[in-house]
């Protein structure tokens, strides 16, 4: 499928946020110009000598209502009701779903319900040990050793009964089309941080079969709740201590030392072109081009590199353009010794050495790895970027690495007018999506 067989064009008209350099496009925006890190001392995350002190953490965000921007009563009484009902990265992504329909001006008339819709990426959504915490002090023997035989009778009756109903990661798409009365697609896509992308493309190609006419789209996610820290250290390169927190993410620099542990959830509302148009929406980018693949070997190691070569080809061929054509590359930019050097080489394997590549930027360079949430932060960074005529640069990029082959974005590059948006998990799960200017 390419955009030339496609029969409508898809516009991005809204958009929400929770990050660590702010909640507002306004607000990441001004961070990411400024070159303000969002990385700071870890502030609720229990830690010891081993594990890291700092995160970029979405400090802005605490869960009241006032979060999730403006809002009909019914829908205020609603989600306030059903907050109960979340853990914090629902929370967060039915807030920057909220953030981003308000943004785009769409309404409960704007369309029909059967015409609008809501697609949402997620990471695992684990559980907090509080969760269990009561249970489990009921089956300890002698106040040391736990009985597994006493927890169906005696734990599990002190967790709460709708436990579950806070981690399922359908329930983010879930609340928001309850709460917008949202009865046309639906759907949640499970894939860490391939899955913002991933959830752009679902949506868009949802809409130019002619199944809907507007979709919200978003993802969110977190690396800093304890169990997810727990997962992050046992399996990724995680930068530790002994360096100022606003330094401590730094993509494809030759003394990078692993990815920073972050949170945040982000959307964007995708519409027709011509009912975007009919409207009189404003229209801050089209989505011309998405793709996604999945590499390992027998033994599931993955082959990252391979993965997003794949994805950047199936981009911009479903685009109908060549690498020529592109702006700039937003790249995944982990930070991690393995991940960078697989990325680089993928985009030199599809856009030719680094002299003649175009801009290569990464938002995590200023607030590490938000999970699945860190997509559509990242593609929301790149649109502004579009839309101001400046491209933000590598944050901390100082020493250029030889097994990194990409033209690292700087000061005063451009973004020219269309970019394309990489992601990809350690498991080799690798999404793109490629946006091109209005103007």
């Amino acid at each position: 499928m390419t955009s030339r067989d496609l029969k409508r064009r898809i516009a991005i008209t809204g958009v929400g946020l929770v990050s660590p350099l702010g909640n507002t496009a306004d607000a990441l925006w001004e961070g990411l110009m400024s070159g303000r890190s969002g990385v700071l001392p870890l502030a609720d995350l229990p830690h010891d000598d081993d594990g890291p002190t700092f995160a970029g953490q979405s400090l802005g965000f605490t869960g009241a209502i006032d979060d999730f921007g403006p809002l009909e009563k019914d829908q205020q009484k609603a989600i306030r009701k059903g907050l109960k009902l979340m853990c914090r990265e629902c929370q967060m992504g039915v807030a920057v779903a909220q953030k981003a329909l308000a943004d785009a001006g769409i309404t409960a008339t704007t369309y029909p319900p059967e015409r609008r819709g809501c697609v949402f990426g997620t990471d695992y959504m684990l559980t907090l040990p509080d969760d269990f915490a009561a249970g489990v002090a009921r089956c300890m023997a002698d106040g040391v050793h736990f009985d597994f035989s006493r927890w169906g009778t005696d734990g599990m009756s002190q967790v709460t009964p709708l436990w579950l109903l806070k981690y399922l990661p359908n329930m983010p798409a879930s609340h928001v089309a309850i709460y917008n009365d949202l009865r046309g697609p639906n759907n949640s896509l499970t894939h860490r941080e391939a899955a913002g992308n991933l959830a752009i493309g679902e949506a868009a190609f949802t809409i130019s079969r002619g199944h809907a006419d507007m979709i919200v789209t978003g993802a969110t996610g977190t690396r800093i709740r304890p169990m997810n820290a727990i997962h992050a250290l046992q399996q990724e390169e995680v930068a530790r201590n002994g360096v100022h927190p606003a330094q401590a993410s730094r993509p494809f620099d030759r003394d990078r030392t692993g990815m920073v542990l972050g949170e945040g959830a982000a959307a964007v509302v995708l519409e027709s072109w011509d009912s975007a148009q009919s409207r009189g929406a404003k229209i801050l980018g089209e989505v011309v081009g998405w793709s996604s693949s999945a590499v390992a070997d027998r033994q599931g190691v993955a082959d990252r590199r391979q993965a997003l070569a794949n994805v950047l080809r199936g981009a911009l061929r479903s685009a109908g353009a060549d690498p020529g054509q592109l702006g700039h590359i937003h790249a995944h930019g982990l930070a991690t010794r393995s991940s960078d050097a697989a990325e680089a080489s993928a985009i030199q394997d599809v856009c030719g050495p680094r002299d003649g590549q175009c801009p290569v930027t990464a938002a995590k360079s200023y607030f590490g790895n938000l999970g699945a949430g860190s997509g559509i932060v990242e593609l929301i960074s790149s649109v502004l970027a579009l839309k101001h005529g400046q491209l933000f640069p590598v944050l901390n990029f100082q020493t250029p690495d030889a097994e990194c082959p990409v033209r690292v974005a700087r000061a005063g590059d451009k973004p020219g007018a269309s970019f394309i948006n990489l992601s990809v998990t350690p498991q080799g799960q690798a999404s793109a999506v490629m946006v091109a200017a209005t103007g």
